[in-house]
């Protein structure tokens, strides 16, 4: 290989990682309005917010390993190659360095401990059930909704005695006020479901014969939309979700009884 073409296999190998970022930087932009993006959203809801901000923060010591672990490869590669060290060379040997060993096993050690700790913290705050109560600390509930799955649709009974029906890709909002804590209640009639709304808060399945729990406090008016999670069947590609949020108001002038129960206007 001549010193030219080696040169650029140098460059080449030193800019692919940060080419490889840029490129997830612009997809992640690109897909962002299509529900595809990879990136967690920034959620709406106090308890989705807080799980954002836990992504934040387990990206930076998973960064800071990937950046590590690349660049040594990196370094590896191109320093040692076999053309310029010849076919005989071998490498130093670290096998029995006591110090280092312990290092490279307690460092990963104290990253994973950190990282426990954080998500430990935001599963007491924010999905802790107690009775039939998922997280009593953020108060009393002024709207309870049952939601059930099924294949492949969604059923959400509000407590006014009247049901909301989902089925197919023309999904039909689950319709909750602004600024009102909403708990749900999840069952499943039939196979293992996933509710999750990204933009909301996090995935919570839905068991046949156990029911699970969610909640979420939307602060600003909005749609957002979702999906199953589970793989449930030939139909789960159809099992869309969405969630209108609207102030009380908006929702009385809309009428309809169903849309605006009269109970939340006191809530």
């Amino acid at each position: 290989m001549s010193y030219r073409r080696s040169r650029l296999l140098r460059r080449t190998l030193l800019a692919a990682p940060l080419a490889t970022i840029a490129l997830f930087a612009l997809a992640a932009q690109a897909f962002a309005a299509t529900g595809l993006d990879p990136l967690l959203p920034n959620a709406v809801s106090p308890n989705g917010h807080r799980l954002y901000n836990l992504y934040l923060l387990i990206s930076i010591p998973a960064l800071l390993v990937f950046f590590l672990v690349e660049g040594l490869l990196l370094t590896i590669i191109i320093r040692d190659r076999r053309k310029r060290r010849g076919p005989d060379y071998r490498a130093p040997q670290w096998h029995g360095n006591t110090r280092l060993e312990i290092a490279w096993t307690i460092a990963p050690a104290l990253i994973l401990a950190f990282i426990g700790y954080l998500s430990f913290n935001e599963l007491q705050s924010d999905f802790l059930v107690t009775g039939n109560t998922i997280a009593p600390a953020q108060g009393q509930t002024d709207l309870a909704i049952t939601v059930e799955a099924h294949q492949f649709g969604w059923t959400y009974s509000y407590p006014e005695g009247f049901t909301v029906s989902s089925e197919g890709l023309n999904a039909v909002p689950m319709v909750v006020p602004t600024g009102k804590l909403v708990r749900l209640t999840l069952e499943s009639r039939d196979v293992i479901h996933g509710f999750w709304v990204p933009d909301i808060t996090g995935k919570t399945d839905l068991v046949p014969g156990y029911q699970n729990y969610a909640w979420f406090e939307i602060s600003q008016p909005g749609e957002w939309r979702g999906e199953c999670t589970e793989l449930c069947g030939v139909g789960h590609y159809t099992m869309q979700l969405r969630v209108s949020a609207d102030n009380v108001a908006e929702l009385a002038r809309a009428g309809a009884g169903s849309r605006a129960p009269s109970r939340w206007r006191s809530c």
